[in-house]
């Protein structure tokens, strides 16, 4: 049979998956906005950069080979840069014996320089040499202009291609994407290799090779002598680039001539040439790999589902195990997009997909914190009224505890009760604000005592108060601070009764007058929470609860307001003054108990002859006529009602 659930916990589950919904609606809404503006895009991109370079891919095989104009260069040449250009023609020339399918210069020869040079570099360039251009835009207030930087046409005359190998960079200043020129330096090298796609991807991503210095490198002064100083066929059949690259890439803090910041960049702060950025571009157009972004619907699809499932992660609660699958979950949204990568050349960004989920996750996270907070908070105003300050926390911190079960510990309990309420009660039985009023203005103080002094209010029976100390929370003093309470519920006892008596007088009326009777004993108990599963209490029972209970009742038969059990006597004797009063047998017990109370003013001599009142009483002997009575009352003026009842039940009894 289906236990059906209490109407407040099912509105607490529809409220929280109502909240859940809207704040998955809301997320989605908000991530779709955000990502229309710019920043959001660079973001996506730097995603990019660490997933296309996670798994460290190298140049493919038969790719470029780089003739570097680089330090060692320009030390070995001893010239002024520019080099003359019969420098770069014997260079060609070098590289075309040498094997050399494709030659690029990525160095601008759109200037005369002197005839002589420009004759040698024109006689030695071919329909294999793809010279680079440049192409820049000008803006200015008035008008935007595009220039354009070619090669001298005699050199384009003699059969040299010419290749734009101006690059764009995103917004952050990084080389992503393949630029969009359809003579553009790679693509024109990749044509004339033969290898160029029918259809140039211009403005796919950039898929990098490495950091600066991955590609095969040679330096310029050995490419111009490579039968003595490369290795024999180094060139042969290669596409070889030949442009500035430094064999210490500069830092991204520093620039450089020539170097560009890469995916790369965010893992070693360096630049890469731009001749190993057209060797980069090539090498993605002839093996096609270049990346395409995904298109708004397929990335709104992603983020849909990751708001789907961050919403099925919490649809119940939260918790560690949250933690746990949130962690796993924006693990497998970076997987999947260096997957869509490498298998698909398709990036989809997780940016997305992880922001979107952390808000609903986290989002949730946060309103049930809040909402256990608040719970938290409820329980502490509930419960604080009727147990310890200390339970309370005990309880909110670990609700666990809130279960069937005990232990076996020493406690100190305490029961105390008003002397006479049932007369007052039957006087105001006409008037039951009056009475409640009464109750809650006598109540209040001495529960705020019991509380005060660490004690754990078990129940209220009418005008009676059960407590306890030394659980739930260790006390070593229980007993001490039991004995406390009740001088301190005394003294509040008197203190209400001055107000009834002003207050009376006000009226013309009588004061009902309050006394109170209290019997601490100490003991092993079991103590714990008990009752049914649907409702129990945190309490305690066994044989010194009952004895207890029995001290509270007697107290009024010995004429003292506090009975002690001989264990709690024991206990505070080295604070308090303790006087036995008698041996009782309670019900439900055999053996006699001592029985003592506590008195603020007593010296030895008059403890002394208490004891021997006592051994007379217990002997037998104590007649009503012993002259010890009215000078113990008079010594001991505490216990004045206790030796007037002994006188007057011996009286009774027939003692002479």
């Amino acid at each position: 049979m289906r236990v059906r659930e209490k109407p407040r916990q099912a509105r607490q589950i529809r409220s929280r998956h109502l909240r859940l919904l809207v704040l998955s609606l809301t997320t989605l809404i908000t991530i779709s906005l955000l990502s229309r503006l710019p920043a959001w895009s660079l973001l996506e991109l730097r995603s990019f950069d660490y997933l296309s370079t996670v798994d460290d891919p190298r140049p493919p095989p038969g790719g470029p080979v780089i003739v570097a104009i680089d330090e060692p260069s320009l030390a070995d040449i001893n010239a002024q840069w520019p080099w003359p250009r019969s420098l770069h023609a014997q260079l060609v020339t070098q590289l075309r014996a040498a094997g050399a399918r494709v030659i690029g210069l990525d160095i601008i020869l759109a200037e005369p320089s002197t005839p002589e040079n420009d004759n040698a570099i024109t006689g030695a360039v071919g329909p294999d040499v793809i010279l680079a251009g440049d192409e820049t835009l000008i803006e200015t207030p008035q008008a935007s202009q595009l220039i354009r930087a070619t090669p001298l046409p005699q050199l384009t005359e003699a059969g040299a291609v010419t290749g734009i190998a101006s690059v764009e960079l995103s917004g952050d200043g990084t080389f992503r994407r393949i630029p969009g020129y359809e003579d553009g330096f790679a693509a024109m090298l990749a044509k004339v290799a033969g290898v160029a796609p029918e259809t140039l991807p211009a403005g796919r991503l950039i898929q990098s090779f490495g950091p600066a210095r991955s590609y095969p490198t040679v330096s310029y002064y050995q490419a111009l002598d490579p039968k003595n100083l490369l290795p024999p066929d180094y060139f042969k059949d290669r596409v070889v680039l030949v442009g500035l690259s430094l064999q210490n890439a500069p830092a991204i803090d520093k620039g450089g001539v020539d170097a560009f910041a890469t995916p790369y960049t965010v893992h070693t702060g360096k630049l890469v040439s731009g001749v190993e950025i057209q060797a980069t571009i090539y090498d993605n157009i002839r093996s096609g790999l270049s990346i395409a972004e995904a298109r708004l619907p397929t990335v709104a699809a992603c983020i849909l589902i990751s708001v789907l499932l961050a919403a099925t992660t919490v649809w119940r609660s939260t918790g560690w195990l949250t933690i746990v699958t949130s962690a796993a979950a924006l693990l497998a949204f970076a997987a999947v997009g260096a997957a869509g990568m490498r298998l698909a050349h398709i990036f989809v960004s997780p940016l997305g997909p992880t922001v979107a989920y952390i808000s609903v996750v986290f989002g949730q996270a946060a309103f049930d914190f809040a909402e256990e907070r608040r719970n938290k908070r409820q329980i502490t105003r509930a419960f604080a009224q009727y147990i310890s300050p200390d339970l309370v926390k005990r309880l909110s911190s670990d609700p666990s505890q809130l279960k069937l079960g005990g232990e076996r510990r020493t406690l100190s309990v305490l029961f105390s009760d008003v002397r006479g309420f049932t007369t007052i009660a039957e006087t105001l039985k006409d008037d039951p604000e009056q009475l409640t009023g009464l109750i809650n203005r006598l109540l209040t103080p001495l529960s705020d005592v019991v509380m005060d002094h660490g004690g754990t209010i078990d129940k209220y029976m009418g005008d009676c108060i059960m407590a306890f100390w030394n659980a739930p929370l260790d006390d070593p003093d229980h007993a001490l601070h039991a004995v406390e309470a009740s001088l301190a519920m005394q003294a509040a006892i008197s203190s209400l009764n001055r107000e009834l008596e002003r207050e009376a007088a006000m009226r013309g009326d009588r004061p009902h007058v309050l006394k109170m009777g209290v019997g601490i004993n100490t003991g092993e108990c079991i103590v714990g929470n008990m009752g049914s599963t649907r409702r129990f209490d945190y309490s305690c029972l066994g044989d010194s609860v009952n004895l207890a209970s029995r001290l509270e009742g007697a107290s009024k038969n010995y004429g003292v307001a506090l009975l002690l059990g001989e264990e709690t006597a024991r206990l505070v004797a080295g604070t308090y003054i303790v006087v036995e009063l008698d041996r009782i047998i309670v019900k439900g017990r055999t053996v006699p108990s001592p029985v003592y109370t506590v008195v603020h003013d007593a010296d030895a001599e008059a403890l002394a002859a208490h004891g021997a009142f006592l051994e007379a009483k217990y002997a037998g002997t104590l007649a009503p006529s012993n002259p010890a009575f009215d000078r113990l009352a008079a010594d001991i003026p505490e216990l004045a009602g206790y030796y007037a009842i002994v006188r007057e039940a011996l009286v009774e009894s027939g003692e002479e």
